[in-house]
């Protein structure tokens, strides 16, 4: 529309041009007024909606509706919280997955077995329900008793029961399973397959051998056995025809996550295990050129052992029960020998059942010298960092043991339990690390852990078993524990400075991973959840609801999450919580004065309506 000259108001005074020009100066005020407040809300990170909603309350870690704070400041009453209702999850979900989710299989090929790999529901499939326990489930039996038994009800699968139970891995027994220590290759019981194993590696016996990785573990009784060594094992198993066997392994007590060796890296650093073992795994270790044993060999700290026992060692002996022959055996057992030797392996020990190889040192005879990128297996390059872990393709090269750190092999590095307060070399390609800084943390750890265990009485006790940091630097909450019952899943996030390799050369174990995603693991596995700042840091990227969900998956019924982050996310964690069945409290950090905040929330138990 086209204005001319005749159209326009006069400026001259009269009533018309004034009462015309009064809404003009207001509009402007208003708008600028607006600007201002815009500025104010994004400034502070919140969003519009956020400032449009009234603020969340909290709910009591008891069973009042009273809200308690470490502050005298007046609050709203928590009924004026507005909660975001979950609904149950059918019935058939309480052993749900959702990255490893057998229901979603045949989408993924066969090639390798990587349909078990980590295969995550995108965005509009991500469940928004609350996975209900079992009918029965009660409490987990309270460590070290539970190493040995557990409620049948808590993991009602009797597939692994009635296939397995001439191995002895598990009994079931009126209202509980019992496990025996039995295993395929250990019929005399794991304490005395373990105690020949000792006898063949002498460091498993004096703190030098402290991380231990099993892959196809089972129900977990070698890495069970190993904590009472003073040896902490990461044990691995696909979400398998075996039902469960992980969670088997975390009812226990025992560490242990869901994961295969196909195609991607295993979630860990390179020279990150002093020690890894197969147990008639049924891995096939000689196809593919190796690969399964080249994984092996990154994640081995330089000096470090691989053990095997089931085919093709004592073949001479054992053959006939493997339904092969013993010409087959010999055949399969020289080319193992011969890719472990061209992989700078040497054949340490054997006896019996058990061969030991071990990872050569850098410049150890040269072996790694002779590797070029063109020689099979060839040598990796620089395209890839060795230590990157997190949807990245295994490669069929050798990882050499890097010359830049002279104190990272077995051997070198401080035994057990020294090394847990020394600060490693690898602290010095952490982004904005130092020795100093690792001293710090350290201490502020300790401190820390004073206060939560003022705050939530049961840390430290039998009641909490399994524990999860969920983003840590470098396991400073894990070490602060250490003398405690419980053990500690260590996380670093795929998406920041990976301090992974840290936490391993301190003696402790942990994971990468995007909590964006789902951790890989069984529904209620975990007593307790901590969390640093993990909202500020990730939800640029994270739904808070969903992380939230995903911790209501893994968290055990009656078990707590001690959430530590900024009080405005706190206060948007509330209304969730509320949702999801928790009761909450909001208390001080051990620093009065810090602007982050606690908060307390203990999940409760609850029967599904299904």
């Amino acid at each position: 529309m086209k204005y001319s000259k005749e159209d326009k108001p006069e400026r001259a005074a009269g009533a018309g041009a004034g009462s015309r020009a009064v809404p003009v100066a207001l509009v402007v005020i208003v708008l600028c007024a607006f600007s201002f407040y815009l500025g104010g809300v994004y400034s502070t990170g919140r969003s519009l909606l956020d400032a449009i909603q009234p603020g969340p309350t909290l709910l009591t870690l008891g069973t009042t509706t009273t809200l308690h704070s470490s502050s005298d400041q007046p609050h709203p009453s928590p009924s004026t919280a507005a909660a975001i209702a979950f609904p149950e999850c059918p019935a058939d979900f309480q052993d749900y997955t959702p990255c490893t989710d057998p229901k979603r299989w045949r989408r993924y090929g066969n090639y390798r077995l990587s349909f078990m790999e980590r295969h995550c529901p995108p965005p509009p499939d991500r469940q928004q329900c609350l996975v209900p326990p079992p009918k029965g489930y009660k409490p987990p039996i309270r460590w070290p008793k539970s190493k040995d038994q557990c409620w049948y009800r808590n993991v009602p699968y009797d597939w692994i029961n009635s296939q397995k139970s001439n191995q002895h891995w598990l009994a079931k027994d009126g209202d509980r399973f019992r496990f025996p220590g039995g295993g395929t290759m250990f019929p005399n019981g794991v304490g005395a397959y373990v105690d020949l194993m000792a006898a063949l590696i002498p460091g498993m016996r004096d703190g030098t051998v402290r991380t231990a990785l099993d892959t196809g573990c089972g129900v977990a009784s070698w890495g069970g056995d190993l904590l009472g060594r003073g040896i902490l094992t990461v044990s691995l198993a696909p979400r398998d025809n075996h039902e469960a066997q992980v969670q088997f392994a975390l009812e226990r007590g025992i560490p242990a996550i869901l994961g295969i060796i196909s195609t991607q890296r295993l979630p860990f650093p390179s020279a990150a295990f002093d020690m890894a073992h197969c147990s008639r795994c049924l891995i096939p270790w000689t196809e593919f050129g190796g690969l399964y044993l080249l994984e092996i060999h990154r994640v081995l700290r330089p000096g470090g052992f691989w053990v095997l026992s089931g085919p093709p060692i004592n073949y001479e002996n054992r053959w006939h029960g493997w339904n092969t022959t013993a010409q087959a055996q010999k055949a399969d057992f020289d080319r193992l020998k011969k890719m472990l030797a061209a992989m700078c392996f040497k054949l340490y020990n054997m006896k019996g059942d058990i061969a030991v190889w071990q990872k050569l040192p850098d410049g150890a005879a040269g072996c790694y010298d002779k590797l070029t990128p063109v020689t099979t297996p060839a040598k990796c390059d620089d395209s890839v960092d060795p230590d990157a872990a997190w949807y990245v393709p295994m490669r069929s090269c050798v990882t050499a043991p890097s010359a830049k750190y002279k104190k990272l092999g077995l051997g070198t590095t401080p035994k057990w339990p020294q090394r847990l307060g020394v600060a490693p070399e690898r602290i010095n390609v952490v982004p904005g690390s130092s020795a100093g800084a690792f001293k710090q943390d350290d201490a502020k750890w300790k401190l820390r852990a004073k206060h939560y265990k003022a705050l939530l009485p049961a840390l430290g006790t039998d009641k909490i078993r399994n524990v999860m940091d969920m983003n840590t630097v470098y396991g400073g909450f894990a070490a602060s524990l250490v003398k405690d019952p419980v053990w500690v899943m260590n996380v670093v996030s795929s998406y920041g400075p990976n301090s992974l390799g840290v936490v391993y050369d301190r003696g402790l174990i942990g994971v990468n991973h995007d909590w964006c995603e789902a951790f890989s693991t069984y529904p209620r596995t975990y007593d307790l959840l901590h969390l640093d700042g993990l909202f500020t840091a990730e939800s640029h990227r994270c739904e808070m609801k969903f992380v939230l969900l995903e911790m209501d998956r893994i968290l055990r019924p009656t078990g707590y999450a001690i959430i530590r982050d900024s009080t405005y996310f706190l206060d948007s964690v509330a209304p969730i919580a509320k949702g999801m069945r928790w009761s909450c409290e909001k208390r001080s950090t051990e620093n009065k004065a810090d602007k982050d905040k606690v908060l307390i929330c203990q999940k409760k138990l609850w029967a599904g309506k299904q």
